[in-house]
């Protein structure tokens, strides 16, 4: 059972959603055979002013 953990800045939509799981749960299973309904991801959208990168802060 493949878990994916997607972590973005910040929010999409349902249909964005609803594309991304597609396309990971198809290449699962096209590239290690797993099938889709056995691949579960999750969504972690952060917002912009809870990401840095060095010192510096995104939001």
């Amino acid at each position: 059972m493949p878990y994916v953990s997607l972590r973005v800045v910040g929010k999409l939509t349902r249909q964005q959603k609803i594309q991304i799981a597609k396309e990971f749960s198809e290449t699962l299973e096209k590239v290690a055979g797993k099938p889709k309904n056995a691949t579960y991801l999750v969504f972690d959208e952060v917002e912009k002013e809870n990401w840095a990168q060095g010192e510096n802060l995104f939001g």
